[in-house]
């Protein structure tokens, strides 16, 4: 029981409950953070100029149906979109905003492709993008946009972003129905009055995002992209849930950031951007890379599992989903524009990120490494420092074996024992963070996919492990040998490891730029300020020369400056007892001082003797029997006060990031990513967490260890033993048709991982009796067999007719110019009831022109360094032929080229015009959701081959 003198020592029962207790309190809070969503305001217009209920209708109407680039509902929410810019502009009576309706820009551009060292993509596209632009108060008064070559004055404008075409799989609430809408809102608002922008203020609804960022791209053709300087980019990469701040290109941008009424986000996700481990990109890549803008890129991060299926809709995103976002863009960009950044303004490296949803910390970089090198150097000499007066005032315990004693017969060792526990914590953090990284090593080769529906009992496991194998560890240690110093040396220890892993961060800051360690200073700082509580608490004990003396009398020693005095020798005790004051004890001095008057042994007396501290003394009522006796006097709730300093700071930074990265990668095997790392990631982040109990975990009771065991075996079983899918949290197949327009073969293929992907298909009617064909992916498994031609040859919209299957795609070749070592061939391509085709070479090709395209943007080549083994081709227009010309190396590749013409189908809103999704959709296990392997859901192909 806690004695109710004090509740806060260093008890059993108040570790037990005090440490219980602020754990639960701090996770719970970051686990409600991290599922709930802020409210949603009663009152529809929140702000002046935003309307709620038109929002959530927007977005209603928006995602009604699948509206990819190459389908025809895509025109429809062009239609739409146009028109509805156009009324809020019109009701707003601004006469300072204008809409153009881009219509002429294209492009060719190019990147290196993902899946080839050797090889890139280049890319054809026609833009068809919508863009608003709210004049500033700052802004020229004139439409110099309308002069030939005309430019402003100033590039400070603002761009806000966001793509309003969808996967052909998905209906885009959240990717990117959401940023859409918050767009519209943004044009409402910084349109009514009160609300005009200070730096003009540019409004993109891109189209062509999905496959390539190709609506991005061909902003940078319009006039307009010359007046941007920063820009927001709205973005979706889950299906409801917070929109995190992604990354960021500096501080000055972020901090506009920094005003959202509920900031969420880590700049370690930007780093994940930054060193390849986040292989998907955004726009933010072409507005920061290619045109040069600094901003932000935002989005939702999960759930995943619904990301680019027909789940992201608005049912599942929410009106508290929109609102996150909403007032997130409104803050920022509201921001953004008064800030007035500039091209003069320089730019720093920053890190940031949030805490419990409410507040945002953000610094510089070298704010960073300037507070570290501090740390790094100040910590360790404060504690030295310390240790220093702890020596000089005889109360330096640590790594103290024993105290020597001088006694009227020389010099009497009296045992310490203060080394011990010096090895307690490494001993102990080894095989408590053992079982946390065996358990990832055994659930990443058992039961692989596991977390993807169930990373709460994941966590569960991980730290009902740790902490019950540190408590296991720990009370053996204590039972062995107990140590008074337990404490004082854990921490130490704890301090030094982040003393060290701040280098590290330190390091990958400076040559990496990898902001993501910031954690480490946070921890370091406080396990600093944990370890020198440790240092002052020592002050509270006695000098060791008193407690040896104390010690030896307690054994048979007195000190005769305390003895009763004798009738009539009161005056010379008073004159040895001057002397001993004034003389030294020598070897040469007797050792009989009171000239045999005690029969006693006796000690030298010390102006200690008068402190209350240096007679004997009981055991503390919280202090082991059998641990050191000097550590009586010890401040017992010393405990507390570095649990305080050392848990709660640390369990928010460092919890909330795990939650973060838990909810954006652990859906993420499914896309081909290493899930051990998610295990990996969990393990460690449980281990540093929890880590600050391990020097007082000694004594906790049994009763929530023992509770903890029961937890561990329980999560052990099910994460070993459960299905790892849901219809909650399914697994994503990929989905794609390709046929042979020549000899009319067709095949269906679904990428998935193993061996779920045979499951799904063995539900498939078409499928049975076939031999289905697996072969590997990478992480994954493409399995394809035989199914029902598609019906895509359709005219006037959504009517479709049954062609012969050669007629959907016409293609013709012929030699324009040949040399010795150059060749160019040039081709005639086009489609039925499409506007994408491409054209797939065997061998690279050095050089691609397609017939109208604009000239070549420097930023923006159109054939990459190591050439081109593919060019695909998008219009703005159906039915399109394309004329391109191809150039390659004759030298190096030869005098033929060889290849495929293929063109893309990826409307299906109405049934019956590609079967085999129909059927793979319909008949697939409610575990499992179709997506898109591809551009196009149906490829249809002739192959070619050109000899000179």
């Amino acid at each position: 029981m806690v004695r109710l003198s004090n509740p806060f020592a260093f008890s059993p029962a108040s570790v037990t409950i005090i440490s219980t207790s602020l754990y639960i309190a701090l996770l719970a809070v970051l686990i409600v953070i991290q599922l709930e969503l802020p409210k949603v305001p009663s009152s529809a217009t929140p702000y002046h100029g935003i309307n709620l209920t038109e929002a959530w209708q927007d977005l209603q109407l928006l995602t009604a149906e699948y509206h990819p680039y190459n389908s025809h509902r895509n025109d429809f929410v062009h239609d739409w979109l146009l028109r509805r810019v156009k009324d809020i502009l019109k009701n707003a009576k601004a006469s300072d905003a204008h809409v153009f309706e881009d219509q002429t820009s294209n492009l060719t551009s190019s990147t290196s492709s993902v899946t080839s060292l050797t090889s890139g993509i280049s890319v054809y596209f026609e833009g068809t993008n919508i863009i608003t632009y709210i004049r500033g108060a700052r802004d020229d008064k004139n439409e110099w946009w309308k002069e030939e070559d005309g430019s402003p004055s100033e590039a400070h404008g603002v761009l806000v972003n966001a793509h309003y075409d969808s996967v052909s799989t998905g209906y885009g609430s959240t990717d990117d129905g959401v940023g859409v809408v918050s767009i519209l809102q943004l044009i409402r608002y910084f349109t009514t009055k009160g609300n005009e922008p200070r730096n003009g203020l540019v409004l993109l609804l891109n189209n062509g995002e999905e496959d390539f960022l190709n609506g991005a791209r061909a902003f940078g053709q319009h006039p307009l992209s010359r007046f941007v300087h920063s820009f927001l980019n709205l973005e979706g990469a889950g299906a409801g849930g917070r929109a995190a701040l992604f990354r960021s290109t500096d501080d000055e941008v972020t901090r506009a950031y920094a005003s959202s009424p509920h900031p969420f986000g880590t700049v370690v996700s930007g780093d994940g951007f930054k060193s390849g481990l986040v292989r998907s990109q955004t726009d933010y890549v072409v507005f920061n890379e290619a045109f040069g803008y600094r901003g932000l890129d935002v989005a939702f991060i999960g759930p995943r599992s619904k990301y680019h299926t027909s789940n992201d809709d608005s049912r599942h995103t929410g009106k508290k989903a929109l609102w996150h976002m909403l007032s997130t863009a409104i803050a920022t960009t509201k921001e953004l524009t008064l800030a007035g950044i500039s091209p003069n303004t320089s730019e720093h490296r920053s890190l940031w990120f949030d805490v419990l949803g409410s507040a945002f910390v953000l610094m510089q970089a070298h704010t960073f490494f300037a507070l570290s090198v501090s740390l790094l150097v100040a910590g360790p000499l404060v504690l030295l420092i310390t240790l220093v007066i702890l020596r000089q005032s005889g109360k330096l315990y640590l790594f103290a074996n024993s105290t020597s004693v001088h006694t009227t017969e020389g010099d009497s060792p009296v045992k310490l024992q203060g080394w011990r526990g010096l090895f307690r914590f490494p001993f102990i953090a080894v095989f408590s963070s053992a079982a946390p990284i065996a358990l990832a090593y055994l659930l990443f080769k058992e039961n692989e996919e596991i977390v993807h529906s169930s990373p709460w009992p994941v966590w569960a496991m991980m730290i009902s492990a740790f902490l019950f194998i540190a408590w296991f560890t720990a009370r053996f240690a204590d039972y062995i040998r107990p140590s008074a110093l337990t404490r004082t040396y854990g921490f130490g220890w704890i301090s030094f490891g982040w003393w060290a892993f701040l280098i590290v961060a330190l390091i990958h800051e400076e040559q990496f730029h990898l902001s993501g360690g910031y954690f480490t200073l946070i921890f370091s700082a406080s396990a600093f300020l944990a370890t020198w509580l440790s240092y002052l608490e020592l002050f509270s004990l006695p000098k060791k020369k008193t407690y040896g003396r104390d010690k030896l009398q307690s054994e048979g020693y007195t000190d005769e400056s305390r003895q009763p005095s004798r009738p009539g020798s009161s005056r010379r005790a008073e004159d040895e007892e001057t002397a001993d004051e004034e003389e030294e004890t020598t070897e040469q001095s007797s050792l009989l001082r009171s000239g045999g008057r005690s029969a006693y042994k006796t000690l030298p007396h010390d102006e200690e003797d008068d402190n209350p501290a240096s007679t004997p003394q009981k055991s503390s009522a919280w202090t082991r029997h059998d641990e050191q006796e000097w550590s009586a006097k010890m401040w017992n709730w010393m405990w507390l006060l570095q649990l305080i300093v050392l848990v709660p700071v640390n369990v928010i930074v460092l919890g909330q990031l795990g939650f973060y990265l838990t909810e954006a990668l652990h859906q993420t095997g499914q896309d081909g990513s290493s899930v051990f790392l998610v295990y990996l990631g969990i393990a460690v982040i449980t281990i540093f967490i929890f880590s600050p109990m391990l020097p007082i975990i000694h004594r906790f009771t049994w009763h929530i260890p023992i509770f903890l065991l029961l937890v561990l075996g329980g999560t052990i079983a099910y994460n070993l033993l459960a299905f790892p899918f849901s219809p909650q949290n399914q697994l994503k197949l990929y989905f794609q048709q390709q046929v042979d327009l020549d000899n009319g073969n067709n095949t269906v293929s679904l990428l998935g991982l193993a061996p779920y992907v045979r499951t799904a298909i063995s539900n498939i009617p078409s499928a049975a009796g076939q031999h289905v064909r697996c072969e590997p992916v990478e992480a994954r498994r493409r399995c394809s067999w035989t199914g029902p031609m598609p019906q895509v040859a359709g005219s006037n919209g959504y009517t479709y007719s049954r062609s012969p299957y050669k007629s959907l795609l016409h293609y013709n070749t012929s030699i324009v110019d040949s040399t010795k070592s150059l060749k160019t061939a040039r081709f005639s391509i086009g489609g039925q009831n499409t506007r994408a085709c491409k054209l797939v070479f065997d061998l690279p090709v050095s050089n691609v022109h397609v017939k109208g395209q604009a000239p070549e943007d420097k930023r923006l080549p159109s054939v990459p360094e190591q050439g081109s083994k593919e060019l695909r081709l998008w219009s703005r227009t159906w039915n399109r032929t394309w004329t391109v010309d191809v150039t390659w190396d004759a030298k190096q590749h030869g005098t033929s080229l060889s290849g495929r013409a293929v063109c893309l189908w990826s409307d299906v809103n109405q049934k019956g015009v590609i079967p085999a999704f129909d059927e793979v959709k319909h008949y697939v296990p409610t575990w499992a959701a179709i997506t898109k392997a591809s551009d196009g859901l149906v490829e249809g192909y002739k192959s070619f081959n050109i000899t000179l």
